[in-house]
């Protein structure tokens, strides 16, 4: 897996051509996880898959991260690029995610490290709006 990078684009990188992205701000981690969900059974993904299972698990991880912890969730897309899945999540906050040390006093802490082991590819991009987290999910 590659470490996550942080630039400052002006926002979500453009895609090539691909399946048909879905595009728009969810409210909640379980809308985000109902339209991955499509997507990958569009793609010919089952549901009952290990694949499945880590896709929906870093989609739930990043959307509820932009909720909790980055001022909000300002888009949501993803998108079938030949045999992976990209998910991009933007929220409000500039500061790139840090895993931090565990602390009985402080639960939590496991997202940030969880999606850098499931996915391919992490990717933080700063811009004016607050940043961008792209992962890539191989789905072969």
């Amino acid at each position: 897996m590659n470490p996550p990078t942080a630039d400052t684009a002006d926002g979500p990188a453009p895609r090539s051509a691909g399946s048909p992205a879905a595009v728009s701000a969810p409210c909640s981690a379980a809308e985000a996880r109902r339209q991955v969900c499509a997507l990958l059974q569009q793609a010919g993904v089952g549901l009952d898959s290990v694949t499945a299972a880590d896709a929906l698990l870093v989609t739930s991880e990043l959307v509820t991260n932009a909720i909790r912890h980055g001022g909000g969730l300002t888009c949501f897309r993803t998108e079938i690029m030949g045999e992976a899945l990209l998910v991009d999540v933007s929220d409000t906050s500039p500061h790139v995610p840090t895993t931090r040390a565990a602390a009985p006093a402080q639960p939590g802490g496991f997202g940030w490290p969880l999606i850098q082991r499931l996915a391919a590819r992490v990717d933080v991009r700063r811009h004016s709006r607050g940043k961008t987290i792209t992962t890539v999910l191989r789905l072969a």
